[in-house]
């Protein structure tokens, strides 16, 4: 079939003006077209649950969340750890799977009606730096984001114990005990989880060199012990490596033993 040449303008001016008329057939950008809130890789620290309008404020040390870019949440529920799948689409974040550690506390009512929120679908409201997740049934949950922490100054609560690349909950009763805190004049003090130290502490690039460890002599109970043991071992037997994310400190010794820590206020 032969096409006139003269036409050709004509048919391309038709189909330029179809393509307009269909792209403007529309009120506005439709859901997948809104930019997703800009919530990941943020430190957001629980300032309060609403639950049937009851306001339920947080334990200490004050828990938190962190959410991926990778799709996947994790944090603290105010005893126990989490991971969680989630989706960010606009202002909609939906929850899906969430997996906690087994450790047992005296007092979970706020982990129990934070799992109860975070859950399904929530709509997200950004207003300066406070973050608000809303249920479909009024509930909330308010977060408000915190700056990283320096390795130098801050209180770092040990949280969790490595071995073999795997991080595993302290044992009960210990939980809040062992802290560090690297002072910008060369020093370290904290608690091993029984005992309090002190200790020189030199930094060069992602590693830390702690001098003898100076400890009290208290006694204490096994589980306190055995963890005061692994500390010792790990700050003092020679150079570890460090790292900072955000608001966590993960410690590493050179057989891969180690630690991770929380920053809290003093």
């Amino acid at each position: 079939m032969r096409i006139n040449k003269c036409l050709l303008p004509v048919l391309a001016a038709t189909a330029t003006a179809l393509a307009g008329c269909a792209g403007g057939s529309g009120s506005g950008p439709g859901p997948g077209d809104r930019p997703d809130i800009p919530i990941t890789g943020t430190h957001w620290a629980f300032d309060a649950l609403t639950v049937d309008g009851a306001r339920k404020t947080p334990p200490k040390p004050t828990p938190y969340i962190e959410f991926k870019p990778e799709g996947r949440a994790h944090g603290n529920a105010g005893c126990n750890d989490f991971e969680a799948e989630t989706a960010v689409d606009g202002d909609t974040v939906t929850v899906g799977k969430v997996v906690l550690t087994q450790m047992a506390c005296t007092d979970q009512g706020f982990e129990s009606d934070f799992r109860k929120l975070f859950t399904g679908r929530l709509e997200a409201r950004l207003d300066g730096d406070r973050l608000t997740l809303t249920t479909p049934g009024g509930d909330t949950i308010t977060l408000s984001e915190q700056p990283e922490a320096p390795l130098e100054g801050t209180r770092w609560s040990v949280e969790t114990l490595i071995e073999g690349g795997t991080a595993a909950s302290l044992p009960a009763g210990v939980r809040g005990r062992p802290h560090l805190t690297v002072g910008a004049d060369g020093t370290a003090r904290g608690n091993l989880g029984c005992n309090n130290f002190t200790a020189t502490v030199k930094t060069d690039g992602d590693e830390l060199t702690f001098g003898s460890l100076t400890v009290t002599r208290r006694m204490c109970a096994r589980p306190q012990n055995e963890l005061e043991r692994k500390l010792y071992g790990t700050l003092g037997g020679g150079p570890v490596t460090y790292r900072v994310e955000q608001r966590t400190l993960t410690v590493t010794a050179r057989d891969g033993s180690g630690f991770g820590a929380r920053a809290t206020t003093p």
